[in-house]
């Protein structure tokens, strides 16, 4: 694999959440198949996906959240082609249309309990005809598009485990030693579309300090893990408000891009390190973010940004520091054995705690690592090795965390 397959894949620019970015794209997609005025939209989806588009902000609505906005504004935008960043468009009218659609009642939803990946299918029936789009197990593979019943596009998920052939699939088959070396590969155009992302997400964070209680963020030059640990908090703090800017997603996550790049990135600079030694490290907390993200599954019952991105930080941080596959090992025992088990709740403002929590405990596990201590693989669900220890922590989140989404959609709805 060439590193540049895996940012064309998986290091994407979204605005705002990437569920109710994705659930907007497909009902602008099945918008795109009619013409004249908006008469209804109908959306079935996953119940992960549900969860995620609950609480969280949209950006340029006006504070607007959850899913029927997100329906209500995507079937009114007019170009698919933004993708993730279709919230860019929305503006006045698109508002406007979006409140009559709203006032009309006129949107359906339903959660499809049995879906265990990404699935959004959408229908938006206009005046002058009914389209509908279906993506499934990634936020933007269209794998059904109809016009008027007609199939005009889309290529199906294959059947079987694991869905659709990824690229993530592909680094989640490799080992820490292999995705380590894969990041050593890098061009100068990877390393400058890395260095994009960051500063968007470097953007968002120093945003997101003017959002939060003064002297929240310490000032460069005191207590660096607070500092960085703080500064990702009001990142996805920022974004998760629903604040306008574009971010670099990973993994389908922006919430996992703001997460890996900015404690990695800064702890680079700041520690002295020559820039291309920062981006190579980078680019191995993003493989090891990826890989676990498909271990855990693309939207899981527990917290990628704390899970997922945590062990691409303490990884990245390793590799900044010249740590032996040894200590690398026992990074990931420290994560998987320390916050293994943190749910997802669905994208709120309250991620932004999770992601702080998620980088002070990377933090520790880089530098207990560091000195040669780690949890032993006697401990729980960690495993003889790193490689051993995702294995686990993904056969708990897939298997042995079944039900937790069933009683987090529950209480939601209770609250409704």
């Amino acid at each position: 694999m060439r590193f540049a397959e895996f940012l064309d894949a998986e290091w994407k620019p979204a605005l705002g959440c990437t569920e109710p970015a994705a659930v907007a794209h497909a009902a602008s997609l099945a918008a795109a198949q009619g013409s004249g005025p908006v008469r209804q939209v109908r959306l079935m989806m996953d119940p992960r996906t549900y969860k995620n588009c609950h609480a969280v902000g949209i950006p340029n609505s006006g504070g607007r959240t959850g899913v029927l906005w997100a329906l209500a504004l995507g079937a009114h935008l007019a170009d698919p082609s933004l993708g993730l960043g279709c919230f860019a468009a929305v503006d006045g009218a698109v508002l406007a249309a979006a409140q009559d659609l709203m006032d009309r009642k006129a949107i359906q939803v339903e959660v499809e309990a049995s879906r265990i990946e990404l699935y959004i299918d959408c229908t938006v029936v206009r005046e002058g005809g009914r389209g509908r789009a279906v993506l499934e197990v990634e936020h933007t593979h269209l794998a059904r598009l109809e016009a008027d019943g007609a199939l005009v596009g889309g290529s199906p998920v294959r059947s079987g485990p694991g869905g659709l052939p990824s690229v993530r699939a592909a680094v989640g088959a490799m080992g820490i030693q292999d995705l380590r070396r894969l990041a050593a590969t890098i061009t100068p155009s990877d390393r400058q579309r890395l260095r994009e992302g960051v500063a968007f997400n470097l953007a968002m964070a120093d945003h997101g300090i003017s959002l939060l209680p003064a002297g929240f963020v310490p000032p460069p030059g005191q207590d660096r893990m607070t500092r960085l640990s703080r500064l990702v908090a009001a990142g996805v703090f920022s974004r998760m408000s629903g604040e306008p800017l574009m971010v670099m997603s990973l993994a389908g996550s922006g919430n996992k891009g703001i997460t890996v790049s900015v404690p990695v990135t800064l702890w680079g600079r700041e520690g002295g390190h020559p820039q291309a030694r920062i981006d190579e490290a980078l680019a191995f907390a993003c493989l090891m973010t990826s890989a676990t993200t498909h271990h855990l599954g693309t939207l899981s019952a527990v917290c990628g940004a704390a899970n997922a991105a945590g062990i691409g930080i303490a990884l990245g941080i390793l590799l900044l520091e010249g740590a032996s596959p040894a200590q690398m090992d026992l990074a990931v025992a420290n994560m998987v054995g320390n916050v293994a088990g943190m749910i997802c709740d669905g994208a709120k403002i309250g991620c932004a705690m999770k992601a702080m929590t998620g980088v002070d405990a990377a933090f520790r596990s880089a530098t207990l690592a560091l000195a040669d201590f780690g949890i032993p693989a006697t401990d729980g669900i960690v495993g003889a090795d790193g490689d051993a220890s995702l294995a686990n922590l993904g056969r708990l989140a897939r298997r042995g965390m079944t039900g937790v989404d069933t009683e987090v959609l529950d209480i939601m709805q209770a609250k409704l």
